[in-house]
């Protein structure tokens, strides 16, 4: 059976020393390192490049990294039993330079949190269970232990959940998509825009599988680029600037 939430919070994380890769060099780092006179944000999840964890659970926080430093969180930690060439692996390949990987690589965290699993069954030894915390100078403020059921569930440690604990009055931002042409100036002036404004896009480039027809089947237009903000079109790099204009404004 899992720890409950309450019989964790108010308590120090564990005491732990993690074998992290530098510029190809070994680090040990500690939790001490970690979390003094730190706010720290962590999620934890049972593999890199799993479906829910690759596909929802990490992005969501890469996305929101700049709001959760805005109110007031100083990292926010990424933390699974996979050793530290995976984890240095994975960040790259999700572009998640905004989150500190670490690597548990033997479990000691996740079991002395109590939350080390047995996945034997789908082949993955042990895991650590899915969750997410907020800790402040080492010690568990509030912790939302994902509920014990059968499959991968992502209900109540997604970076949503715990942005609206740090802060109730939040306006978290809509999930924003460009659609760019490589070597298209007007792209780059879109994207730039966007960077220049603090926002996290995901980007889909003219390539092999995406071509003009593509765009005109999504946007109704063939010109680059198309940007999208909570599924609805905005438009060309034009448009892009009047919308962020309009938000001024109001």
């Amino acid at each position: 059976m899992l720890p409950s939430a309450k019989s964790l919070e108010g308590k120090p994380v564990p005491r732990v020393t993690f074998k992290t890769r530098t510029n190809s060099q070994w680090k040990d780092v500690t939790t001490d390192e970690l979390f003094h006179g730190q706010t720290v944000v962590v999620f934890a999840l049972p593999g890199a490049y799993t479906p829910t964890c690759s596909g929802t659970h990490l992005p969501r926080y890469k996305e929101l990294a700049n709001l959760f430093r805005a109110n007031g969180v100083n990292e926010i930690v990424c933390l699974a039993v996979n050793d530290a060439f995976v984890m240095n692996e994975w960040q790259k390949d999700q572009g998640a330079d905004n989150l500190k990987m670490i690597p548990d690589g033997n479990g000691e965290f996740a079991a002395g949190m109590g939350l080390l699993v047995d996945k034997s069954d789908v082949g993955f030894g042990k895991r650590s269970w899915r969750y997410s915390m907020l800790v402040k100078n080492g010690v568990i403020e509030k912790i939302f232990i994902e509920p014990e059921k059968e499959g991968d569930p992502l209900e109540v440690s997604d970076a949503e959940t715990m942005i609206k604990y740090i802060n109730p009055k939040v306006v978290v931002p809509e999930p924003v998509l460009i659609f760019s042409k490589p070597g298209c100036p007007y792209c780059a002036r879109a994207k730039a825009l966007l960077e220049s404004k603090g926002v996290v896009y995901d980007e889909i480039s003219l390539g092999k599988h995406i071509t003009s027809s593509t765009l005109r089947a999504v946007s109704g237009s063939s010109t680059w680029p198309q940007v999208f903000i909570g599924g609805k079109l905005i438009g060309s790099a034009d448009d892009l600037e009047t919308y962020f204009t309009a938000r001024k404004a109001v």
